[in-house]
């Protein structure tokens, strides 16, 4: 199953972040040795002095012999001095990587160093700081974008786009004499200007080429989002005027829920500008009962859930840009902390373990950890045994939760199932329908206002005579 799951888990987020194993420095061969090779030496005296004394060719053969085997011996002598030179240069390096394993905690090379960085620790600082449970999500979601972008974004302006969105929204319900008070109608007004005024990007919609098309800013200068970007701006307009309305998740998917007043869920699906019901949702075919137990997907998400997904996005912008370091893992452990069933959060935590792993791995030797002969050498280092159970735990929380990957062609498919002109007409009609009750709802409200206050006013005259009439009369003199 882990191997299955790996694979998917790389599909699924198409960073191409996987731990490049390094090879182990070897020996070199005899054909490229330093040494000189004394067997190729000439030991003969060519001088044609008269004085040369000459020596039986027999003596001379035994001679030379002798001078071959000692050369043979002097060069097997070199080889072995040379193999263990390298036996022990290899050694030394091999304790310098467990001992930069042991300092490091057994983490990834650090990126600290890259340029930029340091935006992406004072921004996970700056989330640490906010309350948890009462945040502003402009506030929180802009910090996270802004690390991005190397702070060259500006949150007067960010705040000036949501709050001209919010006037307009209450303009058209002002103009259409309709109540803002009352929160199913703010989150009809809210669902029929996004469905006018934004529209679906279907150019990179994952973010895989430009991390930084999934932002709210991007929506903002362009018109154009995704199931990432346009909640999360509804739900910045929802808090300006005052509207309930929470985020929930489904495979690669967020959408919309509020409460209408009879106290029933509504799904707003703002990609194809729909209101969507709860079996629309599940024909995507990757929803799983265990997932629904687990309140996985399909469930409302407070404000502390809905920061775990901020904690999560940081990371994921933080991996998009640099790669894999410690910082992921400590946003990511921050975020599984406020929502631990987070899947995203747990999918990006299992792609993190993975190519720790695999890098500590390839520091201790084994460069295949795929081949269960070559793991087996991970038990004779505890702290490297120690991540490998560490990262088959979190790969079968996944599996426990109950993810099922979903191929970016199924979620093509499965949005434009719910765009159908079936879909859109039944969503346009059960609008239409909760708008007309609700306004039915405020007249006959209003009527019953009205007629209190008409019998309290009969109420209070009524008084007013008895009093007049029990007042007693003043004395003739």
């Amino acid at each position: 199953m882990r191997n299955s799951t790996i694979s998917i888990i790389l599909l699924y987020f198409s960073t191409g972040l996987s731990a490049q194993i390094p090879n182990l420095p070897t020996g070199p061969s005899a054909s490229t040795s330093p040494i000189q090779n004394y067997s190729e030496i000439s030991f003969r005296n060519n001088s044609t002095s008269k004085n040369t004394v000459s020596i039986p060719s027999v003596n001379n053969s035994s001679r030379k012999s002798e001078i071959e085997r000692r050369n043979w011996e002097m060069q097997q002598n070199d080889f072995k001095i040379v193999e263990k030179e390298n036996r022990e240069k290899e050694q030394k390096q091999f304790e310098q990587k467990v001992n930069n394993l042991e300092i490091s905690g057994y983490n990834l090379p650090s990126l600290s160093a890259n340029s930029g960085t340091n935006f992406y620790y004072d921004a996970l600082s700056q989330l640490n700081n906010l309350d948890q449970s009462n945040y502003s999500l402009a506030e929180a979601n802009f910090i996270v974008e802004n690390a991005y972008s190397e702070r060259k974004l500006h949150y007067s302006n960010f705040k000036a786009n949501i709050s001209k969105i919010a006037s307009q929204v209450l303009q058209k319900m002002k103009s259409g004499k309709v109540t803002p008070v009352d929160n199913t109608l703010k989150n009809i007004a809210l669902f029929k200007h996004f469905s006018k005024n934004y529209k679906y990007d279907f150019d990179d919609f994952m973010g895989k080429k430009e991390w930084n098309k999934m932002f709210v800013s991007k929506l903002l200068k362009t018109g154009k989002g995704q199931c990432h970007s346009m909640p999360l701006l509804y739900l910045m307009v929802a808090e300006s005027i005052g509207a309930d309305a929470s985020l929930a998740m489904a495979p690669n998917h967020t959408y919309i829920r509020f409460k209408d007043d009879d106290n029933q869920w509504e799904n707003i699906e703002l990609t194809n500008g729909i209101l969507s019901t709860n079996a629309m949702i599940l024909e995507s075919g990757y929803i799983g009962s265990e997932a629904l137990l687990n309140d996985v997907y399909m469930n409302s998400l407070s404000k502390k859930q809905l920061m775990s997904l901020l904690y999560a996005d940081l990371a994921n912008g933080y991996i998009h840009k640099y790669g894999m370091d410690e910082f992921v893992g400590k946003a990511l452990d921050k975020s599984l902390e406020l929502y631990p069933n987070n899947m995203y959060a747990n999918l990006l935590k299992s792609m993190y373990q993975q190519a720790r792993f695999e890098y500590v791995a390839a520091e201790l030797g084994i460069q295949n950890v795929e081949n269960p002969a070559e793991l087996e050498n991970i038990k004779y280092f505890p702290k490297g045994l120690e991540l490998l159970k560490e990262t088959k735990m979190q790969f079968n929380n996944i599996d426990q939760l109950g993810f099922k990957f979903m191929p970016d062609g199924a979620y093509s498919e499965w949005l434009s199932n719910m765009n159908r002109e079936a879909n859109k007409q039944r969503s346009e009609e059960l609008a239409e329908k909760i708008r007309l009750t609700n306004l039915e709802k405020q007249r006959k409200k209003k009527e019953e206002e009205q007629k209190k206050l008409k019998e309290e006013r009969r109420k209070a005259k009524e008084k007013k005579r008895e009093e007049e009439k029990n007042k007693p009369k003043p004395l003739l003199t």
